[in-house]
């Protein structure tokens, strides 16, 4: 069993604890605190258990070239992609608002923190856990630094070969032992036959002493149902308000009550897995007492016979009596009373 540890205050990930669901709006709020608010108090009531925006210092995650680019594309919300990405970023005051709201409506916040400086941000205002997107995963001098800091850890597979994610596992593991790494594919939206969930358990003989999860970009809710049935303690998917919005990732977004969905049939996968005993339970009682089969007499037997294969046959017998699995330990028994043709055989006719 993976070993569990908290990811946030009285929530732990884990071993037998609930699958932790994290809401992504990222930056599906379009640049508006309020429709951020919108969107956390929606996740909040779709019953996830956290929020998860994107925080950059985009001085220090993109080259000057790179933020100069023309963009032109039908999302953009400037002329350039640093214009438009600027119209995305939050200011640290408005994130610290939005960390104060959340507090309020009593969901977990975090971010993920696409360069070292976002991070020191993230690690300065107190998030329970630092995300790692897939962009990053390979980045080992940001992952030792933020290893370094103790705070739990979610990092994101997508783009990585698995002996990169040996390296991650690696570099974190000797600074860090709180940490989940989820499987994810960065397509979005993700062809469904790109989700890969056998690298789930793959991952979990990787590395068997950390929680393991999923990140999808899919549309609908069934694969990542599935991922928690296949093991995932952590699932995380984007989220919107509506679909139709300006913005490349609401696409592979789940509306509210898609997500609403998703968290009700989560925990009704985790609470079908139930219990790895096979044994017959309290509830198949009433089935057992009227379909359950017991060892009969095929023929009349005297008593003080000893008991050969062809006196014994199985139905569905009243009152019930010795389990037909236990049919060949009577042969060669004797029987203590005389029996008619269909009589059960019970314990207390056998001569030990």
């Amino acid at each position: 069993m993976p070993v569990e540890f908290e990811l946030c205050p009285g929530r732990r990930i884990g071993g037998s604890n609930p699958c932790f669901i994290i809401a992504e709006i990222g930056q599906n709020h379009q640049g508006d605190t309020e429709i951020a608010k919108k969107m956390i108090r929606m996740a909040k009531d779709c019953g996830a258990d956290c929020v998860k925006f994107q925080k950059s210092e985009l001085e220090h995650r993109f080259t000057k070239r790179a933020l100069e680019r023309t963009y032109n594309s039908p999302h953009s919300w400037g002329n350039t992609y640093g214009a438009h990405k600027r119209h995305l970023e939050f200011s640290h005051e408005q994130y610290r608002e939005l960390q104060q709201f959340s507090r309020g409506v009593g969901i977990f916040f975090t971010a993920s923190g696409m360069d070292e400086m976002a991070v020191e941000f993230l690690h300065a205002i107190n998030v329970p856990f630092f995300k790692v997107a897939s962009a990053d995963t390979n980045n080992i001098p940001y992952l030792e630094k933020t290893a370094k800091k103790g705070r739990p850890m979610v990092i994101s597979s997508g783009m990585q070969s698995m002996e990169t994610m040996r390296c991650v596992y690696r570099t974190v593991k000797k600074h860090n032992p709180n940490f989940t790494i989820l499987q994810c594919t960065s397509a979005y939206p993700l062809p469904t036959e790109h989700a890969n969930l056998r690298i789930i358990t793959e991952f979990q003989k990787e590395f068997p002493d950390i929680p393991i999860g999923y990140s999808g970009h899919e549309g609908g809710i069934s694969v990542s149902v599935a991922a928690v049935a296949l093991g995932a303690k952590v699932v995380e998917r984007h989220v919107t308000l509506d679909k139709s919005w300006k913005g490349s990732d609401h696409a592979a977004s789940l509306e509210p009550a898609e997500l609403a969905a998703l968290v009700r049939e989560i925990r009704t996968v985790e609470l079908a897995l139930g219990s790895p005993v096979k044994q017959m339970l309290p509830c198949e009682a009433s089935c057992h007492k009227k379909l359950g089969k017991s060892v009969v007499a095929r023929k009349a037997v005297q008593k003080g016979t000893e008991l050969t294969l062809d006196m014994l046959g199985v139905k569905v017998a009243e009152p019930q009596g010795i389990p037909p699995e236990k049919i060949f330990k009577l042969v060669g028994k004797k029987i203590r009373v005389d029996l008619q043709e269909d009589d059960t055989i019970a314990n207390d006719v056998i001569i030990d």
